[in-house]
């Protein structure tokens, strides 16, 4: 597991209760607390998540009337599907809304060798990046356990049906709407039931946590037993360019956010690399002096066992913000090279349905390609 937390005493109550969201010993005291004996949690959990079930009536194995009791005192699920966008390039954005009428994104990212789920963590985010368009959205709430996890639920019956059989497993990344840093325990919780054996089974190895920098958890999440990958966002070399692209500098800045990088560089794994995530904004943050600065700054702290994941900036109105030209990025990694650090280019992926990195706010635009189940 990845950390231990501690479980919530169920209790019967009026309101329904998520049961995605619960843990096998919460599901055990919620179905003791309804009178019914230990294994039926069991099967409820293999139902939700082994066979990815959204509807009591579809558990079979329980008795009509367990399940007629949980419909009237539990749910399955909570999100539902406004919109489903098809790219070009074969990825898929689902924009759900939750039962509060909150909108969260997520996005299935197919290819030859993996299948990746990108995931939100927050409805809109508080953190204020001057070139994401989620930032736009503001924060509109916390996503709980059971709506993180329901996410990839649906994602995944989409693509590949009920309990149907992925090609080459499922990678996930904590990178979609919101700062997962700022929803760490409901984060951690669906991560651990997510990596579950007899569940979905999507283990830490597979799953990669992106944070704007939040130090104090960056330390806690080093701390972790057996925790996902990491990779942060940077986007800057100095604090003055990123106070002004990333306002989080200015609560945790360079230099303290280095150093809890150094400290996670010593949690590390053997041949285990984290990863700095730099969004490249044509003629702000990409010229070779910045990318010498940057090598500069990954010296200054001894970072050895880092990677920077350049990516292109995705321009979206009314961001003013243009991608740096093909050439200029080469420029940069070349300068990043000479100075021995590792550096590779995410492809971008969706552009033409506001699925790419930075571009998750909720978008509908009528042209866009889009199919509503």
């Amino acid at each position: 597991m990845f950390l231990c937390v501690k479980s919530a005493k169920i209790a019967v109550m009026s309101e329904k209760i998520h049961l995605q969201g619960l843990t096998k010993d919460e599901l055990i005291e919620f179905v003791a607390a309804h009178g019914e004996p230990k294994y039926r949690a069991k099967q409820i959990f293999s139902a939700l998540h082994a066979r990815r079930v959204r509807e009591f009536d579809e558990i079979t194995d329980l008795p009509k009337a367990f399940r007629e009791k949980l419909g009237a005192v539990a749910q399955t699920s909570t999100l539902r599907v406004e919109s489903r966008y098809i790219s070009e390039d074969g990825t898929r954005r689902f924009l759900m809304k939750t039962h509060d009428n909150f909108p969260v994104e997520a996005v299935f990212l197919p290819s030859e060798s993996r299948d990746t789920i990108c995931f939100s963590s927050q409805s809109g985010c508080p953190l204020k990046c001057d070139f994401c368009l989620t930032a736009k959205l503001g924060l509109l709430r916390n996503l709980t356990t059971g709506e993180i996890i329901e996410q990839i639920i649906i994602v995944l019956n989409d693509v590949y049906g009920v309990a149907g059989e992925t090609p080459h497993g499922t990678n996930l990344v904590a990178m979609g709407a919101g700062e997962p840093f700022l929803n760490f325990e409901n984060l951690i919780k669906a991560l651990n039931i997510m990596s579950e054996k007899d569940g979905l089974f999507i283990v830490p190895n597979r799953v990669t946590v992106s944070t704007a920098g939040i130090v104090p958890k960056i330390y806690e999440f080093a701390d972790l037993e057996n925790r996902p990958h990491l990779a942060i966002s940077l986007s800057a070399p100095n604090n003055e360019l990123r106070d002004k692209l990333m306002p989080i500098n200015k609560r945790w800045d360079l230099d303290e956010l280095f150093t809890a990088a150094k400290t996670f560089e010593k949690s590390l794994r053997r041949g285990e690399r984290f990863t700095f995530e730099y969004v490249m904004l044509g003629g702000v943050n990409d010229s070779e002096k910045d990318a010498q600065d940057l090598a500069d700054l990954l010296n200054k702290h001894d970072l050895r066992r880092v990677k920077i994941n350049i990516i292109p900036h995705n321009p979206a109105e009314p961001l003013e913000y243009k991608p740096s030209a093909p050439e200029q990025i080469e420029r940069f990694q070349q300068v990043l090279a000479k100075n021995g650090i590792d550096s590779y280019q995410r492809r971008p992926r969706g552009r033409d349905i506001y699925a790419a990195c930075g571009q998750l706010a909720a978008k509908t635009q009528p042209n866009l390609v889009q199919i509503v189940r």
